[in-house]
């Protein structure tokens, strides 16, 4: 039994079933609650407030670079941040901007991400990204803090144990084991992908930038109004 509830425990470390109550969050903050207030949180990061046409911009730093940030509301709730680099680079400079990025979100333990996003040096992006349609794009998901894991734990672990009892715990076979880990990563990749954090190239005339999104999919449109 100890063995299958180790085992368990390593899938809780990486992702949450608690999505409900534990948003994205982007410089500490939800990405949840009206506009203005999640504008005059932003402010307090020292990000300012420019109107370009009817959109308002926070113009400031974030991760080492100037940036714009735009903000995207649905039922007057925020769902989404969207953060535009202000500096457009070269191909071979957006190539190494892109990578590093992959790099701090995998080495960042706030992350879960499911696959290796890195350019290849010897790639041409102007030329997949122009004739090929090609987007460059990397996803991660951000992970619960630690009062959320541990409720998930206990949560989870108390599930399996009133389903199995000790003997059948103590003696499973592997396809218990098996169907054990993927009942439960099935459920939590279903409550992290709530709260992604994704980014893409953008290009520009022949230049490139980077534009990440940080999405709270609870709060976007669910096909209600169809």
């Amino acid at each position: 039994m100890k063995k299958i509830l180790i085992y368990l425990i390593c899938i809780f470390s990486y992702v949450s079933l608690f999505a409900q109550q534990d948003v994205t969050k982007f410089l500490g903050f939800p990405v949840d609650g009206s506009k203005s207030e999640f504008i005059k949180n932003l402010k307090t990061k020292g990000f300012t407030v420019t109107k370009r046409g009817d959109n308002e911009v926070l113009s400031g730093r974030f991760n080492g670079n100037d940036v714009n940030i735009y903000l995207s509301t649905e039922n007057g709730k925020v769902s989404r941040v969207m953060v535009c680099d202000e500096n457009e680079l070269s191909e071979s400079d957006i190539k190494i901007r892109f990578n590093r990025l992959c790099d701090q979100f995998c080495k960042n333990g706030k992350y879960l991400t499911l696959e290796d996003y890195t350019i290849p040096e010897d790639e041409d992006i102007s030329y997949e990204m122009a004739v090929r349609n090609k987007r460059y794009e990397a996803i991660f998901y951000q992970l619960p803090d630690k009062n959320a894991m541990e409720d998930l734990q206990a949560s989870i672990l108390a599930t399996i144990q009133s389903q199995y009892d000790s003997e059948e715990l103590a003696n499973a076979s592997d396809e218990l084991k098996i169907k054990i880990f993927a009942d439960c990563a099935s459920e939590l990749l279903k409550a992290v992908e709530n709260k992604p954090v994704w980014f893409m190239i953008s290009e520009h005339f022949g230049r490139y930038y980077i534009t990440m999104f940080y999405d709270n999919e609870l709060n976007r449109a669910q096909g209600e109004d169809l």
